[in-house]
C-alpha cells in the first residue's frame, strides 16, 4: 500500500516476482478488498495458493509523525507486514513506505541484534570492478555517533563476507567516507568512529573518498544516514541522467543512429548496469529478523527488485550469517557497546 503510487506499483511488481521465482510465495498485506480489485487489472492471479492477501485496516503515509506510526497505527499495513516476519508467518518484510516509520517499527517488533543499539539500511551499489560495494548507512539514521559508526563497520564486514567470496582467509576491507584520507579530516564524530575503527577486529583501511565506491577500491564503505542517503540519491539521478543523455545522443542524425546499430549490444549492457532500479532495495541491518526497504518511488521494475533482494537475502541466510559474524568479531575483542 505504501510509496508514491501503491498498488499500482506493487501489484505488477508481484507478478514479475513471481514468474522469476517459481517457488516463491506472497502475503499482500492492506486493504483487501482494494486489493482484490485491483489484482485482476494487473494481472494478479489471487487463485494460487502462492498469493495469500492479509487484511491490515490503516496505512501509515508518507507525512506521518513517528508517534503515530508506532503507537496510534497499530494495524497499519507496515506494522501487520512486520509481525508477520515476527510470528514466523513470513521470512522477510518488504516496504516501499515512509522510511522512518519502517525503522521505528521494525525495531520495535523485531528488536535489534545482541550489541547493535540502531539499525542501518544497507545496499550494494555498482562498481567499475563489477563486484559491487556495501555501503552503510543509506538513511535510517541521520546523527550517529562514532559507536553508531563502529557497529555499522561490524555488520557492513559480516554482510559482506558473507555475501561475497573474498576466501576463508581474506577479511572485506572497510572504510569510513569521509571528505579525504587524512586522519585530521571530517567532523568529530567521524574522527573519534576512526579511532575506534583502528582498534576493532576487521579489515579497517582508513578513510575513503566518495569516488571510491565507484572504483571498488573498497569493499564496504560506512557512513551516516544523511551523507549516505544524499549519496544514494544523487548516484540514482546521475544513472538515470546518463542512461537518457546516451539515448539522446543517439537520436541526433542518421550517422548516429546507424553507429547506435552496431554498438546496440554494449549500449544495452551498459543501460542494464547502470539502471538504478535493478539495486533498488535495500536491507535494515542489526535486526532479528529481514526487513527490505524500496526507494518510495520505484516503479514495477525497481519494486520487484526490492522483493529480490528480500528473497535472496533469506536464500542466502543473510541474518543468520551477519548474527555469526557479529558474535565472531565480538569474540575476537570487538568493543560495540
Amino acid at each position: 500500500m505504501g510509496g508514491d503510487t501503491g498498488l499500482s506499483v506493487t501489484l505488477p511488481a508481484c507478478v514479475q516476482f513471481l514468474a522469476a521465482n517459481p517457488k516463491a510465495q506472497l502475503i499482500l498485506v492492506g486493504d483487501e478488498a482494494l486489493i482484490r480489485a485491483s489484482s485482476p487489472h494487473h494481472g494478479l492471479d489471487l487463485s494460487t495458493t502462492r498469493v495469500t492477501v492479509q487484511h491490515a485496516s490503516e496505512l501509515v503515509t508518507m507525512d506521518d509523525a513517528l508517534e503515530v506510526a508506532l503507537r496510534r497505527k497499530k494495524d497499519s499495513s507496515m506494522r501487520v507486514s512486520i509481525n508477520c516476519v515476527k510470528d514466523n508467518r513470513a521470512q522477510a518484510a518488504v516496504s516501499a513506505g515512509n522510511t522512518g516509520a519502517l525503522m521505528a517499527i521494525a525495531r520495535f517488533v523485531l528488536k535489534t541484534l545482541d550489541g547493535i543499539d540502531r539499525p542501518a539500511i544497507a545496499s550494494i551499489l555498482p562498481n567499475q570492478l563489477g563486484t559491487g560495494t556495501l555501503v552503510l548507512d543509506l538513511g535510517a539514521n541521520v546523527d550517529c555517533t562514532a559507536e553508531h559508526l563502529q557497529q555499522f563497520a561490524l555488520m557492513g564486514s559480516a554482510l559482506a563476507q558473507a555475501t561475497f567470496d573474498y576466501g576463508s582467509d581474506v577479511l572485506p576491507s572497510v572504510g569510513l567516507l569521509n571528505i579525504g584520507h587524512e586522519d585530521i579530516k571530517g567532523n568529530e564524530a567521524v574522527k573519534a568512529a576512526a579511532a575506534l575503527l583502528k582498534n576493532t577486529p576487521i579489515n579497517y583501511i582508513g578513510n575513503v573518498e566518495g569516488n571510491q565506491i565507484f572504483t571498488g577500491d573498497v569493499h564496504v564503505v560506512v557512513c551516516d544516514g544523511f551523507v549516505g542517503n544524499v549519496l544514494l540519491k544523487t548516484a540514482e539521478g546521475l544513472s538515470s541522467m546518463v542512461r537518457t543523455k546516451l539515448m539522446h545522443h543517439f537520436k541526433k542524425n542518421w550517422l548516429r543512429r546507424i553507429g547506435a546499430i552496431f554498438a546496440l549490444p554494449s549500449i544495452n549492457a551498459f543501460r542494464h548496469e547502470v539502471d538504478g532500479r535493478r539495486h533498488n532495495g535495500a536491507a535494515l541491518l542489526g535486526l532479528r529478523g529481514v526487513v527490505v526497504k524500496s526507494h518510495g518511488g520505484a516503479d514495477a521494475f525497481a519494486f520487484s527488485s526490492a522483493l529480490q533482494r528480500a528473497h535472496d537475502a533469506v536464500a542466502h541466510g543473510m541474518l543468520e550469517l551477519v548474527t555469526k559474524g557479529l558474535s565472531d568479531l565480538s569474540s575476537h575483542g570487538a568493543t560495540a557497546e
